[in-house]
């Protein structure tokens, strides 16, 4: 691979992997259990895609919506997408039929490519789709990919790639209202895919990816490993006992991987007894990672932990190089080079380091805006008085002396009881000290009383017995008043997104219907 055409002020990934076809044209790009696909063939069904999608009259700028489990074939549309100059809209399977609908439509889709479980989700919508459908996995009576795709050998017409076209409209869990679609650029992209050099990526680097492709958590790990001329290995679905067999068999370097899996896999008893000697480096993002199983991590699995902070938004980001700094665990770590981030109060004001607001940044990686909402585009952004744009997190939280971000809580979770600011984060790193206590949560509930008092959901070990009510004592005795819970609920499983952020507004629901307002 040509250094210079990652050093250039902009490339693309399709353009990469053309030159990986060339440079390391039999070595393996993607893997998924039995099945390999080398760069040579990777490119060659990029064409093959592409050359379908002009087939079919999309043009450059077009969009075209994938929603399934990870496969190879699903990795292999995204990038024929991307070659033909198309916008991909990843979207998550776990999503209503009616909300698939008003993405589908947001994004103007001229195509809809689903798997087989999606396919059956949706057949009381199905008459109401304005676009094909494909299945991905070849299942089903619809038209399937393979039949669709060009003949072997197809070569699509050239279509110049600019740094401003949209890559991707990656849409919101819509666990807070209304899914909106976030439009990143391919700019924005060769940013992310540049950046993968300083994290060790590169041509000898094996990703083993078991978040899905629809997010992008998974992106900002998946692009670099291929632009950069390394191996993904792919699961459709992620089990820690499977994941561990995947990683010794493979010889892993690289992974990135959210709270919960982390979790999972270090709760394994078995887990030392697998070789995990090949990993360079492990990543994190995109729900808290509390500074305990981050210890775990660092002292029992070989290689580099590196925590990311920020959003799909984009704007400023933080990484933490836990093995580098073990003492500020509790930390989201240092803003990265070239992002500006800054902590603001109610009011929009700038405050000083110490001081507790909303966390905003600002670089190079940004979202152009949510699709087709302004107004909630403006919502999300903060100018400082020279009219730098930085896009607001929700997140409240402070930075240190030395510049480390402590998160508190997302803004809308927080609990105004008494008129005091009470933070679940808080409350739930209490709760944790429980020696019988494996996964914990905090809502705040309306109360007649407080306006709002804090619940405890908890999921105790397996064997384990909790009693609610002596927990309760248990915990409030180590707290002050206006921390002390007004109720805890035991639960086998707290519900979660598919990357592992605990649904908390599911939680506050389901409480309401059950229990009311309390006293």
């Amino acid at each position: 691979m040509s250094i210079i055409t990652l050093e250039s002020p902009f490339s693309t990934l399709p353009v990469l992997i053309a030159q990986h076809a060339i440079d390391r044209a039999e070595h393996p790009a993607l893997i998924e259990d039995d099945q390999q696909m080398t760069y040579r063939q990777l490119d060659a069904e990029a064409n093959r895609v592409a050359a379908a999608l002009q087939r079919d009259g999309l043009k450059a700028g077009d969009a075209i919506a994938i929603c399934g489990s990870n496969s190879i074939n699903y990795a292999v549309l995204f990038v024929g997408a991307l070659r033909a100059g198309l916008t991909v809209a990843p979207l998550a399977p776990s999503s209503s039929p009616e909300s698939l609908l008003g993405m589908l439509a947001d994004s103007a889709s001229k195509l809809f490519f689903v798997d087989a479980s999606v396919n059956k989700a949706i057949a009381g919508v199905r008459d109401r789709l304005s676009m094909p459908l494909l299945t991905l996995d070849n299942s089903g009576s619809e038209r399937h990919f393979n039949d669709w795709l060009a003949e072997d050998g197809a070569q699509p017409a050239a279509v110049e790639i600019t740094p401003e076209m949209t890559f991707n409209v990656i849409y919101s869990s819509g666990t807070t209202g209304e899914p909106k679609g976030i439009v990143q650029s391919h700019g924005m992209r060769w940013s992310h895919i540049q950046r993968g050099l300083t994290m060790g990526y590169g041509p000898d680097c094996r990703t083993l990816m078991s978040t899905p492709l629809y997010s992008n958590t998974t992106l900002v790990s998946f692009l670099p490993t291929i632009g950069l001329g390394g191996t993904v290995v792919i699961m459709a679905k992620f089990d820690a006992e499977r994941y561990l067999k995947l990683a010794q068999e493979n010889r892993i370097t690289h992974t990135m991987l959210v709270p919960v899996q982390y979790q999972r896999i270090m709760a394994r008893p078995d887990f030392d007894s697998y070789d995990l000697s090949s990993y360079m480096m492990k990543f994190s993002t995109s729900a808290p990672f509390h500074a305990e199983l981050k210890a775990d991590v660092i002292k029992r699995w070989p290689g580099g932990l590196v925590e990311f902070y920020g959003m799909t938004e984009g704007g400023g980001s933080c990484a933490l190089a836990a093995h580098t700094y073990p003492d500020k665990l509790h930390t989201v770590g240092l803003p990265m080079e070239g992002h500006d981030m800054r902590v603001i109060s109610e009011d929009g004001e700038e405050l000083p380091r110490g001081e507790i607001g909303e966390v905003v940044g600002h670089s190079p990686a940004m979202m152009a805006g949510y699709l087709n909402k302004p107004e909630k585009t403006a919502e999300a952004e903060w100018f400082d008085s020279t009219g730098k744009r930085f896009i607001r997190t929700g997140d409240v939280g402070r930075f240190d002396e030395e510049g480390f971000l402590t998160l508190m809580d997302r803004r809308k979770d927080m609990i105004i009881s008494g008129g005091f600011n009470v933070y679940p984060s808080d409350l739930e790193a209490e709760l944790r000290k429980h020696p019988d206590l494996q996964d914990v949560t905090v809502v705040g509930v309306a109360s007649t009383s407080w306006g709002e008092t804090p619940v405890a959901y908890v999921v105790p070990f397996a064997g384990r017995s909790v009693d609610a009510d002596q927990l309760q004592a248990w915990f409030n005795e180590r707290v002050g008043k206006i921390q002390r819970l007004n109720r805890v609920i035991i639960t086998d499983e707290l519900p979660r997104s598919a990357i592992g952020k605990v649904l908390k507004r599911e939680l506050r629901d389901q409480f309401q219907a059950e229990f009311g307002v309390l006293a």
